[in-house]
């Protein structure tokens, strides 16, 4: 809870009063660490309601799905008012409120759709959450060079990976500008692309990208908007989950100027169930999250991982953590016992309190805590119980979500998808027009040869027509031929018989061999003279 007037957080309660974080330590970052059942979301929910109360938006990954109900007023009951007086010794009424809430997810379902464009991610942040080699790093490098030189804008993820697609088909083309291209590394970082879609990549990437500047929020009423990303499907997709944490930072850590030691924050961030974060990440995520984590401090951006083991968080990310609260760790293997004796060795000593013991015997609600001073060194440990949260420790009903979701005024700008023209769109269009191209060129080409085909056959026809046309005109004086040599047989056999019929008239007349001998002589000579 945020006290005004003397410019704390009051966040736990012992014999010895009250303990507080310091507003100007907040952005040293923070750990909320305990076995299951232990209390970190209700120390969680106090830290998020005090910091809002203080008119610092919040940004909370809700992987339980169980912090929904801090939109809604906490209820009061007879075991409330035992631990107000029992544990925490507090006779005051206690006031019960809602905070503001805004509901997003990354699937668009139990909250407004939160989308980034690939551009935004750029080639050296997908390489790095793709587990790229160097040499396929330079390929996505040059996939990212080509679209912004021949304009083709990539902005959801089917951009990409026709992009990718393109680059790998014109590779030739392209390697005298841009260097080589092997099928391989295409190959693998489609390979990459295809897991990362498995998980929603395709959901995720597109318009209208979220623009982050809208998550610093105040209410009306002057208090930080808490804005509570529904993570109960994306934290089983870690690799989106990753995509999703890694591209956040990254736009947070570029677009804040830097602002040196601040009263308060500019802005929170709490990531609930951590080690899901960091458990079998890649490396080059896990160097990003350092450091950002190491380097955002001064831009006034608080970071604090709420996990079950502080082991669960890389010794490089932890040692950044500077506000701890520790409730209870189980230690029934030697492995656990040696996490709960580093867990306690890590806190700054308290001569009255044997910290190795206490992680053992904490109860639910109290912790080991130890925050910043004003000068920012570590207070010594201390074992308190948390303070209640004021709000609904509850879920909130679906319709009230949904009601919520649809009375933001941000809902209009990212709830619908824009799916404008860009690489994929452009290279489509350039694939339709070259394959029309190539279809009308092979039509053509189809055409010419049937016409060529035409062409040989009507000229072969032509020289069948003139062979039969010779062989006709042959047969013809061939016809012609015979018929005269038949002519002239029935013309001689005519004279024939003429003469012989003369000759006998003669012969009857003259004398058979004289007259003979005359007739044959004259009418063969007027016969042959005819």
């Amino acid at each position: 809870m945020y006290i005004p007037k003397l410019h704390k957080i009051w966040l736990c309660q012992n014999d010895n009063g009250g303990i507080y974080m310091y507003p100007k330590m907040a952005n040293r970052h923070g750990l909320i660490a305990g076995a299951t059942g232990t209390g970190k979301t209700v120390t969680l929910k106090v830290l998020a309601e005090s910091f809002s109360e203080m008119g610092v938006p919040v940004f909370l990954a809700d992987i339980k799905g169980d912090v929904s109900g801090m939109c809604l007023p906490g209820e009061d009951s007879e075991g409330f008012r035992k631990r107000l007086r029992n544990k925490l010794g507090l006779e005051t009424e206690w006031k019960f409120a809602g905070y503001p809430v805004r509901f997003w997810d990354v699937y668009g379902k139990g909250g407004i759709p939160v989308r980034a464009t690939v551009s935004e991610m750029g080639p050296d942040l997908l390489s790095r959450l793709l587990e790229l080699n160097e040499t396929q790093s330079g390929v996505m490098n040059i996939v990212f060079r080509v679209a912004d030189d021949q304009g083709l804008l990539l902005l959801d993820f089917k951009d990409l990976r026709s992009m990718v697609q393109y680059v790998g088909d014109n590779a030739a083309q392209f390697k005298t500008s841009y260097g080589n291209i092997t099928p391989a590394s295409i190959g693998a970082i489609q390979r990459a692309l295809l897991r990362l879609e498995d998980q929603g990549a395709d959901i995720f990437f597109g318009e209208p990208a979220l623009d982050i500047k809208d998550w610093f929020a105040t209410a009306e009423d002057g208090r930080g908007v808490i804005n509570l990303l529904h993570a109960t499907e994306l934290f089983q997709r870690p690799l989106l989950y990753s995509t999703f944490l890694l591209w956040m930072l990254s736009e947070l850590y570029e677009m804040m100027p830097e602002a040196g030691d601040l009263d308060k924050p500019k802005m929170v961030f709490f990531f609930d169930e951590a080690h899901l974060i960091f458990k079998d990440a890649p490396q080059s995520l896990l160097d990003k999250i350092e450091q950002i984590v190491r380097l955002i401090r001064s831009k006034g951006i608080g970071i604090y991982f709420i996990t079950q083991q502080p082991t669960d968080v890389p010794e490089s990310v932890l040692a950044q953590l500077g506000n701890k609260l520790q409730h209870a760790l189980r230690a029934y293997t030697p492995k656990e016992r040696k996490s709960l004796k580093a867990t306690a060795q890590s806190f700054r000593e308290n001569p009255a309190l044997d910290s190795e013991a206490a992680l053992g015997e904490l109860g639910t609600g109290e912790v080991l805590v130890s925050m910043l001073d004003p000068e920012g060194i570590p207070s010594i440990v201390q074992r308190a119980y948390v303070i209640p949260p004021r709000s609904y420790l509850g879920v909130c009903d679906d319709a009230k979500r949904q009601q919520l979701i649809k009375d933001c005024p941000l809902y209009s700008k990212y709830a619908e998808a824009v799916d404008r023209e860009s690489a994929y769109e452009l290279l489509t269009q350039k694939a339709q027009e070259a394959q029309a191209e190539a279809e009308a060129a092979a039509k053509a080409e189809a055409e010419a040869k049937e016409a060529a085909l035409r062409a040989k056959e009507e000229a072969k026809q032509a020289k069948e027509a003139e062979r039969a046309a010779k062989a006709a005109e042959r047969e013809r004086i061939a016809a012609e031929r015979a018929a005269q040599r038949s002519s002239g047989r029935q013309t001689k056999s005519v004279l024939d018989k003429v003469l012989d019929s003369a000759v006998n008239s003669a012969t009857r007349t003259v004398g058979n061999q004289i007259g003979s001998k005359l007739v044959r002589g004259i009418l063969g000579s007027l016969f042959k003279g005819k």
